[in-house]
């Protein structure tokens, strides 16, 4: 009997018709409820509870992630990377890089167009190379650049947490004074290998068993080295060529600052304070005006394989002097 009695107390609250109460109202109690001393719809308890657990919850999370981001950190070496040469996504096969590149509105262009007859025309790819080549003017612009240098040559080797030093005077005529001789429709291209840490090169310093794609004329300057300066053959030699037939007549003759290649003792990188790449500057004489002529250059070594569709080994650029 009071068991039913308590059933139907119950479903008399349960189905009673809410307190009408305005939106205004609604708002009002939702935010403050002096009756039920309810903030948002919850006591002051409530909402200290679950302060309390979400203090500790995030609190705990954080802990877990800092533990492990130091044990993950103790795992590598600021200088050294932990994936190297074949385990490492850049792999061990170095890209070739030209300077300067075009302006940053028109990225994907790899053309070098301009007016000889125009310094405001030309002045575009003379101030790109001028902030290029700052590091390698002002040795205190980059960290420890200046503390560690060494000159290093064919047989001297820098020792270690030392850099070899790059001479920007052996670039002639290939320099900021000479406006690195745009203004004479000559213009010069740096030409840099892309740093792989720990690739060592292997040279092609044997000028009879040289590969059979290797253009002529470097074959015969790498012949003439081995005679005149057989000391110098560990270099990572570098050519530049038309691409087609039409561009190997219009391209003209060739110089390469300060020698054609990249010397040996600058290799391996390892990332020493103060490291700058090797540069080679190349100077294009007298190439067609008003034409456009494909350019190819290659990095010759052992271990680097050239792919003209992947741009392996290689780097294309276009010239064209009006």
């Amino acid at each position: 009997m009071y068991i039913h009695q308590d059933i139907n107390d119950v479903q008399h609250q349960y189905f009673r018709k809410p307190q009408h109460v305005s939106k205004k109202e609604a708002i009002r109690l939702f935010l403050w409820n002096p009756k039920s001393q309810e903030i948002f719809g919850r006591t002051g308890t409530s909402w200290a509870k679950i302060g309390i657990f979400y203090t500790v919850f995030y609190g705990v999370l954080a802990a877990l992630v800092a533990v492990c981001m130091w044990v993950f950190l103790q795992t590598l070496d600021p200088r050294i990377p932990k994936w190297q040469l074949h385990e490492s996504l850049i792999g061990t096969n170095p890209g070739l890089g030209f300077r300067p590149l075009p302006p940053e509105d028109n990225v994907e262009s790899t053309l070098i167009w301009y007016r000889g007859t125009n310094k405001e025309n030309f002045e575009v790819w003379t101030n790109a190379l001028d902030e290029f080549l700052l590091p390698y003017k002002t040795p205190g612009s980059i960290s420890g650049r200046g503390q560690n240098i060494y000159n290093c040559d064919y047989g001297q080797e820098p020792p270690r947490g030392q850099v070899c030093d790059v001479d920007i005077k052996s670039w002639a005529p290939c320099v900021q004074e000479n406006f690195y001789n745009y203004h004479r429709s000559a213009p010069c291209i740096f030409l840099k290998l892309n740093k792989i840490f720990g690739w060592v090169p292997h040279f092609f310093n044997d000028s009879s068993n040289l590969p059979s794609g290797m253009p002529k004329d470097l074959k015969d300057f790498i012949n003439t080295t081995a005679i005149r300066e057989p000391h110098t053959l560990n270099t990572i030699w570098v050519s530049c060529e038309g691409e087609n037939p039409a561009d190997l007549e219009n391209i003209g003759p060739i110089k390469y600052y300060p020698r054609r290649g990249f010397p040996g003792f600058y290799y391996p990188y390892e990332n020493s304070e103060g490291y700058l790449s090797p540069l080679v500057a190349v100077h294009f004489e007298r190439p067609v005006r008003g034409i456009i002529i494909n350019v190819e250059c290659k990095a010759w070594a052992k271990n680097i394989h050239h792919d003209r569709a992947d741009r392996i080994g290689s780097v294309h650029f276009e010239l064209m002097i009006d």
